[in-house]
């Protein structure tokens, strides 16, 4: 559309100065003149694919008529596209030429024509203001915008340098946790691990023998799982881009947990001295693996707590299925006696929470009359 506005103004332009209102006065007949406007126009309308029709339209119509709209143009457009140095100079040779015969042109006419041209400070002041200056803001104009497209590739580089330094210093971070988590978490459930195995082999009765024996094999599963979070924190972070975080990290734990494997958890616990009540309400039914996992997380950590906090108090797991959400809760009872309480880091609850809202759920914990303790937990299903 601009180029077809450019076109009609070169065309209405130049047919006023070869018709004499904005130039010297032709004595060819109408149409002859407006078939000149029109051939200037289309090539207006066509230089953002070659100027140079234009030029040459524009150079033909200057010295024969002093058609000056066309070559006006033509200049600008040299100014955006020659290459400075050699195409300059020629393309300023040229318009010399031009500005030659057009002095020639007018020496051999007379009247309004030679007053035109003919005279050497009319040709000059022609030349400078039909040619040189829009080559001149063509000129400006380009390296303007060279300017700016440096800048903004600049801007781009040094953010991109930005992002890869961050994301160095995001997987040296990630390293280093891999590491402290190595050489510290793993070492100690290791040795947990040696200790049950070596306590089951001189237990001197069964159930001495059967509690070291699951000591052992959660410590195992436990290794298992962190083998995996390792994993995990070792991937390069590119992996894990687009990616859901919380499926991004479940993804690599093999086999991940779901709802089917609630129950060997709650014997775990029960084994540890918890009694454990567990309750299905609604219709079970296929939900998403991400919800399972998250709902079995909810659990698990549910169940920390209890053995961290409330001893050896009853909980009640409840496991509902709504017509589009799954609700999950975990309700202890009050500790029947003082206990001590088990180091926690304390940010279990916070990560759960960011789970389940992860999911678009909502996670509920808040202490009960009587000294219980409830976490609820709705997930979209």
């Amino acid at each position: 559309m601009r180029f077809v506005l450019l076109g009609s103004g070169v065309f209405a332009a130049s047919l006023l100065v070869v018709h004499g209102q904005a130039g010297v006065p032709s004595s060819l007949p109408l149409p002859v003149l407006v078939a000149i406007a029109a051939a200037a126009g289309v090539a207006a309308w066509q230089v953002q694919r070659s100027w140079w029709p234009l030029a040459v339209v524009g150079a033909v119509g200057y010295a024969w008529l002093v058609m000056w709209p066309p070559l006006m143009v033509a200049s600008y457009y040299a100014g955006l596209t020659l290459n400075k140095g050699r195409g300059i100079a020629a393309y300023l040779g040229g318009c010399l030429a031009v500005c030659g015969i057009s002095v020639l042109v007018g020496e051999w006419q007379d009247g309004l024509r030679r007053l035109a041209t003919a005279s050497l400070g009319n040709a000059e002041l022609m030349a400078l203001v039909v040619m040189g200056l829009p080559l001149a803001v063509g000129l400006w104009v380009r390296a303007r915008r060279e300017v700016l497209e440096a800048a903004r590739e600049r801007a781009e580089r040094l953010e991109r340098e930005q992002v890869m330094r961050a994301e160095q210093a995001r997987a040296q971070e990630r390293a280093r946790i891999a590491r402290e988590m190595h050489d510290v978490v793993a070492h100690r459930v290791s040795l947990i691990v040696l200790h049950a195995g070596a306590m089951e082999m001189r237990a001197a009765d069964d159930d001495t023998a059967r509690s070291a024996a699951m000591i052992a094999g959660i410590g195992r599963e436990a290794l298992a799982n962190l083998r995996d979070v390792l994993g995990v924190l070792r991937s390069p972070p590119r992996d894990l881009v687009g990616a859901d975080p919380a499926a991004a990290t479940e993804s690599a734990l093999r086999p991940p947990p779901t709802l089917d494997d609630l129950d060997r958890l709650l014997d775990q616990t029960r084994a540890l001295g918890i009694a454990v009540t567990r309750h299905d309400e609604g219709e079970t039914r296929p939900v998403e693996a991400s919800v399972e996992r998250t709902a079995y997380r909810v659990v698990q950590e549910a169940l920390t707590n209890v053995h961290k906090h409330a001893g050896n108090a009853g909980a009640d797991v409840r496991i509902r299925f709504g017509t589009d959400v799954l609700e999950v809760e975990v309700r202890n009872q009050a500790p029947r006696s003082p206990h001590e309480e088990l180091p926690g880091a304390g940010w279990g609850l916070i990560g759960l929470r960011e789970r389940v809202e992860l999911l678009g759920g909502t996670l509920r914990t808040n202490a009960e009359d009587g000294g219980g303790f409830l976490v609820s937990a709705r997930i979209p299903a």
